[in-house]
């Protein structure tokens, strides 16, 4: 008797064995109670998440690239008209000037506020005395409202009873009518866009900064490293993943900006600090072009995502 027949059993294991795994039927996995438990909470706690980006992300995204194609006022169905709105807004002489006072305001906040932050963020990481209080300072604007430092910084660019101007006037430098006068408006939004930027990213480099090895500074500083190259040949590098990620919502940020201009500016004096989104809610709330203001964002967010990806391109470059 061959072993085969003396064990049935093992016999039709090999067989099975020695079937073609696409030819034989797979075994259903057994799923015990306790897990389908597991997944069902999980599914239980992502549903109002789930919901919530359907709803107010995901929907009105869909809908604005519709509604960009349409003529909607509101108060009458949308009407199909193709590439008309792209047609006109970018014939418009306004959204023109407010995309470039927009790519303005980015170009000198977002580095301006970021190297401020960075030394910053180096000063107070050294252990200073009323460490907390210094960064509670800075911090602060980031968590005051919007409207309350626009009404703080009116008074501060007040031509008649401002601080800045009291300051220049010490100096013995002519005062300014720094919100009225269209050579001087848009560089006090930007004062005030980057003061308010600082915050959060100071707060960013402080914690990027606790996380660099000391052996390294220790190293540098046998080999006779000043305290400047160790900035830059060691701080700097080690900084650059959170750089990366500070300018990126720094610039979104920027290409955002409405609360500040909404109040010390509404945009004037002769649309000198009119941006890219005080123009959609313009279009939108103002004149009741809701296709107009569809197409404005759509252009806007297309700024936004070529930004990103550039510099995505460059940063993976440099890696």
């Amino acid at each position: 008797m061959t072993t085969t027949e003396r064990h049935p059993i093992r016999s039709a294991e090999a067989a099975a064995k020695q079937v073609s795994p696409s030819t034989a039927p797979k075994k259903r996995k057994r799923i015990s109670t306790a897990e389908k438990k597991r997944r069902r909470a999980g599914w239980l706690m992502i549903t109002p998440s789930v919901i919530h980006v359907g709803l107010w992300t995901l929907i009105p995204v869909i809908a604005t690239f519709y509604l960009s194609f349409t003529d909607y006022g509101i108060f009458a169905a949308p009407k199909w008209i193709w590439f008309d709105n792209y047609v006109e807004m970018f014939n418009d002489a306004v959204f023109m000037q407010s995309i470039g006072n927009t790519v303005w305001y980015t170009f000198w906040t977002v580095p301006v506020s970021m190297a401020v932050a960075v030394v910053v963020a180096v000063l107070l990481n050294q252990g200073l005395k009323l460490q907390k209080f210094y960064r509670t300072a800075f911090f602060l604007p980031q968590v005051t409202a919007t409207v309350a430092i626009a009404m703080v910084w009116l008074w501060i660019f007040n031509p008649q009873y401002g601080l800045l101007n009291a300051m220049l006037e010490t100096l013995g430098l002519p005062g300014q009518a720094w919100l009225v006068d269209p050579q001087w408006a848009l560089p006090a939004v930007i004062l005030v866009g980057a003061w308010q930027g600082i915050g959060i990213k100071m707060l960013i480099y402080i914690a990027a900064l606790q996380n660099i090895d000391e052996s390294l500074y220790e190293a540098a500083s046998l080999d006779g490293a000043s305290s400047i190259r160790k900035f830059f040949s060691i701080t700097v590098p080690m900084l650059k993943p959170a750089t990366f990620f500070v300018f990126i919502i720094s610039i979104i940020g920027a290409f955002q900006v409405f609360d500040q201009i909404y109040v010390l500016t509404d945009g004037g004096p002769a649309n000198a600090t009119t941006m890219m989104t005080y123009e959609v809610y313009r279009s939108a709330f103002q004149e009741f072009r809701m296709g107009m203001a569809s197409a404005q964002s759509v252009v806007l967010f297309a700024f936004l995502l070529f930004v990103t990806l550039i510099s995505r391109r460059v940063t993976k470059e440099e890696d």
